[in-house]
């Protein structure tokens, strides 16, 4: 083998194993960008419950003073 063919080859096999990596690497960004859009809407879920609260908290806190300010 001629060293023309052996570096042809090489290129080949360089060329064949980055097509058949893109899949991987493609399904392997696809689950990345998932659990990162999973984890950022369970974050956000908790946002929303703690902000929630606070309302909640704040107009129980109104509440219980009207009812104390109706009695004087």
């Amino acid at each position: 083998m001629s060293a023309i063919s052996k570096m042809m080859d090489a290129i080949a096999l360089i060329n064949a194993m980055n097509v058949g990596m893109a899949p991987a690497m493609s399904m392997g960004n696809l689950y990345m960008n998932i659990s990162n859009s999973m984890g950022m809407a369970a974050m956000n879920h908790v946002f929303a419950q703690q902000q929630s609260t606070m309302h909640q908290q704040a107009a129980l806190v109104v509440g219980i003073k009207k009812m104390y300010d109706f009695g004087q």
